[in-house]
């Protein structure tokens, strides 16, 4: 079975750093882009960065400069680093997967729009 699984949420206060870590776990044979996306309470979900195979970085433009993201393939794993924090990145924070193949008893199989369970995020004044 295949999942994401997102750690390093807290509670943290303005101007702090978080890193959160997301990892796929199963027989991952490849995952195409990994993200980041958050909800905060009564928004929408919404695109915080995502990151290619090949490592093509793309952020939202309230994070630029603040957020990193990053991936290490091998351990099929995505890391977002938040520094200098503010309130207004109070949400939960969802791992996301585009596009992963793997191994299902030998037979080779792919699963598109993959989501891990979400992480909280809090960031006091």
């Amino acid at each position: 079975q295949v999942q994401l699984v997102e750690s390093g949420g807290g509670l943290v206060q303005t101007g702090g750093s978080l890193r959160l870590s997301c990892a796929a776990s199963g027989s991952i044979v490849s995952i195409n882009t990994m993200g980041w996306y958050r909800q905060a309470p009564g928004k929408q979900r919404e695109l915080v960065a995502t990151i290619t195979f090949g490592g093509n970085t793309n952020y939202a433009d309230s994070v630029k400069g603040r957020f990193t993201i990053s991936r290490d393939n091998a351990k099929n794993t995505v890391f977002l680093q938040m520094n200098s924090l503010k309130p207004a990145d109070t949400a939960v924070y969802y791992c996301n997967a585009d596009q992963i193949y793997y191994r299902d008893y030998g037979i080779s199989r792919g699963l598109w729009g993959i989501w891990g369970q979400g992480t909280q995020v809090t960031v006091s004044s």
